[in-house]
């Protein structure tokens, strides 16, 4: 058995009823549950419908999303979570690089690394570099006035723990920014790079091993294995390339606003609606959210 979703962007909340009920007749679906009026509804398919992509493309250029995923086992037990352009809404090594003057430059290496066209591993350490010089005290001046959260992510976050779940912010950026932002949502813990300073000014290093696509992985089954769990019972989302090894590891993996050469590879997208939907995918309804 299949659960198909359909979800609006929240600031919308035009979601029909007409809609929802037409593509369950065309898929001769099961009785429609409403998880959130004009945002979200879901009904039961006992086959995968041979359209799906093509309806999917229909309802993306309408401004809806829509996923299609086995019923059994939807509810997971741990959340493993991107932070930049995921749980944040910046790239913080690109807004740091503004500060420092190079924002441009930087900006472009992280849009080429995002989209798989280089390698992480490289394209971090040729970034970082031209941070040398800039005072430890940027890092503070970007978290209070350039770093802003995505909406839904608290809602996320303290749901799931709510109902028993660990969640984990697994980064390819640098402690100094997963700290204050796990914190600020909630997470059970994080984990990402380490940024080098030498008498409060940054160095232009990282410490070594760098931790990028394979990383996030190996933090997946590090925290699956130490709670006896297996992938199935994880829910990942991200939007870069050094994220598709846990999107498609992971029971659930959501591609959130991701760069297109990477949502191509992942079966969930999430393009209109916020990190609430997460939730939606797996059956929670609003009243249920915990804020």
């Amino acid at each position: 058995m299949f659960t198909v979703t359909i979800l609006a962007a929240p600031r919308c909340a035009d979601l029909t009823q007409t809609l929802v009920d037409d593509l369950r007749a065309q898929w001769q679906g099961g009785h429609v549950i409403w998880l959130s009026e004009g945002i979200a509804a879901e009904f039961p398919l006992e086959t995968q419908p041979a359209d799906f992509w093509a309806v999917w493309e229909i309802l993306q250029t309408q401004g809806f999303d829509l996923a299609i995923q086995p019923t059994l086992g939807r509810r997971k037990a741990v959340l493993l979570a991107d932070m930049d352009s995921t749980m944040i809404q910046q790239e913080c090594i690109d807004e740091l690089a503004d500060v420092a003057g190079v924002g441009p430059h930087v900006a472009a290496i992280t849009a080429q690394a995002m989209n798989g066209e280089l390698n992480f591993h490289e394209a971090l350490i040729a970034r970082v570099a031209l941070l040398a010089g800039l005072p430890e005290t940027a890092v503070d001046e970007v978290l209070d006035t350039r770093i802003t959260l995505m909406p839904g992510g608290r809602q996320l976050v303290a749901t799931m723990r709510a109902q028993g779940a660990y969640t984990a912010l697994v980064s390819g950026g640098f402690t100094v920014f997963t700290g204050p932002v796990a914190t600020a949502l909630g997470f059970d813990e994080h984990r990402a790079n380490t940024l080098l300073a030498d008498n409060d000014v940054l160095t232009g290093h990282v410490a070594l091993p760098v931790l990028g696509r394979e990383a996030k992985v190996e933090a997946l089954q590090d925290i699956t294995a130490a709670r006896g769990l297996t992938p199935a019972d994880v829910i990942a989302v991200g939007d870069g390339a050094n994220d598709l090894g846990m999107l498609q590891l992971a029971g659930t993996g959501v591609a959130a606003h991701a760069k297109p050469s990477v949502a191509a590879q992942v079966n969930i997208r999430i393009n209109h609606g916020d990190l609430t939907a997460l939730l939606y995918l797996q059956g929670y309804a609003a009243e249920e959210f915990v804020e």
